[in-house]
């Protein structure tokens, strides 16, 4: 299953699930759950107030937005993000789905809630032969498998 689903501590904020823009549109589009400012120089984590479920076999690449770079200098701080299918509901947050955003501006730039930030594409992958992990389960939530 591939789904969209809201974290109960946004709920109240009524999180918008991402659709495509159009029928081509490889892209799922995400929005920020809630304004943010970022000052020149700093990476902010931007939350969506949403989680994902995914195949075992896929993970979903977030990619910035084609425009935000040139309308607002922002950045993703680590390139692409990756939320691998254990992500989802772990016990440290759920499995929010959180855009780091790096802001490359002499100025702060403030994110709306509402406003989309990030593309979320949905890609399989493969295995090496010889792959083993030893059964190792996801100790917590964002950045938490290299721990």
């Amino acid at each position: 299953m591939r789904k969209f689903e809201v974290i109960e501590k946004y709920k109240h904020l009524n999180p918008q699930i991402p659709k495509r823009a159009t029928d081509s549109s490889a892209g799922y589009d995400l929005a920020a759950v809630e304004d943010v400012t970022i000052q020149p120089n700093e990476i902010k984590m931007i939350p969506t107030g949403l989680k994902v479920q995914i195949p075992k076999t896929e993970a979903m690449f977030i990619f910035a937005r084609s425009s935000i770079a040139i309308k607002k200098g922002l950045l993703l701080s680590n390139g692409v993000g990756v939320v691998d299918s254990d992500y989802y509901n772990n016990e440290s947050n759920e499995g929010h789905i959180m855009v780091s955003l790096l802001n490359i501006r002499d100025h702060e730039v403030t994110i709306e809630k509402g406003e989309r930030v990030a593309q979320g594409i949905f890609l399989t992958y493969q295995k090496t032969d010889d792959d083993e992990t030893g059964n190792v389960a996801r100790l917590g939530g964002f950045g938490s498998s290299g721990k």
